[in-house]
């Protein structure tokens, strides 16, 4: 799965435009390359900076450009739940198939806080959710047995993994077994947690080199764990490469780089340093991205 940028056109002012023709370009060159799940309006979709209507008109123009050639899980959390509510409920009358909940940011919930906020969303909507927990972004972790009572929930069926602690990881695979489906959300670790029990993974650098993600969760899934690992090892430095600043900076200067869209992004983001776009520029040669 790809967690999908949001491109938008160059120009002045703080508000840059939504670029749909290169959105629609890179679903297209996703499905191509052999992308399973379509992620769009996570964080390296720049969900923080994109309104209600701009993350609507987002999420429906992935969904109709992919024309059911596979599934969208489409992002749609806040640290507000009657606000994820609605924006899910959107969602879902647009045609996701799915919905990604990040924890909510900044209020700092407790654990029943977390417990009462998923809960609240998957009794609204009927809508297949998967959970988010990307504590270095929310300063909130979702712990294993909070995922598991929510996993009773038939409608939450997945989470997406970034807290990077992988005795975490694994206690939460170990806790709730077959009842939920662990999903990698940290490119570095994804042969780790798959070799651990996950199933999948929503990957940033797969903006960059789908086919290669593709290749690595293929030969995993067909028993081939040897060429898996050499595949997830070849890519260390390029998922390195991925997080030289923050998250979406470096993959959207390398779609730059690429020529597959802008380079822009809306402030607070701001252009990748020069030192730092020289060594992604690099390493984008080394894997003949450039």
């Amino acid at each position: 799965m790809v967690a999908l940028v949001t491109p938008f056109k160059e120009g002045p002012g703080l508000k840059p435009e939504i670029d749909e023709n290169s959105l629609r370009e890179l679903v297209e060159w996703q499905i191509a390359e052999g992308t399973d799940v379509l992620v769009p309006c996570g964080t390296t979709g720049e969900s923080a900076t994109l309104d209600y209507e701009e993350h609507d008109r987002v999420i429906r123009i992935v969904i109709g450009q992919t024309r059911g050639r596979i599934p969208v899980l489409a992002g749609t959390g806040s640290n507000a739940t009657v606000e994820a509510i609605e924006i899910t409920r959107r969602a879902q009358e647009s045609g996701a198939d799915g919905s990604l909940q990040v924890t909510p940011y900044y209020n700092k919930p407790t654990q029943e806080g977390l417990y009462q906020h998923f809960r609240a969303i998957a009794e609204a909507v009927d809508l297949p959710i998967v959970l988010y927990n990307v504590p270095g972004r929310t300063v909130v972790n979702i712990l294993p047995e909070t995922v598991g009572r929510l996993a009773d929930f038939k409608n939450i069926v997945g989470i997406k993994e970034a807290c990077g602690n992988l005795e975490q990881i694994r206690e939460l695979i170990g806790f709730c077994g077959s009842d939920l489906t662990v999903l990698s959300g940290e490119d570095a670790q994804n042969f780790d947690i798959l070799e651990m029990g996950g199933r999948g993974m929503i990957s940033v650098t797969a903006n960059v080199a789908p086919r290669k993600l593709s290749e690595m969760w293929d030969a995993f899934e067909s028993g081939s764990r040897g060429e898996a690992k050499s595949i997830q090892s070849a890519l260390q430095p390029l998922h390195a490469a991925m997080f030289y600043e923050t998250n979406p900076i470096p993959v959207k200067t390398a779609l730059g780089f690429m020529k597959r869209c802008s380079s822009q992004m809306r402030l607070p983001l701001c252009k990748m340093g020069d030192e730092n776009a020289a060594r992604l520029k690099t390493v984008l040669k080394e894997f003949h991205l450039l």
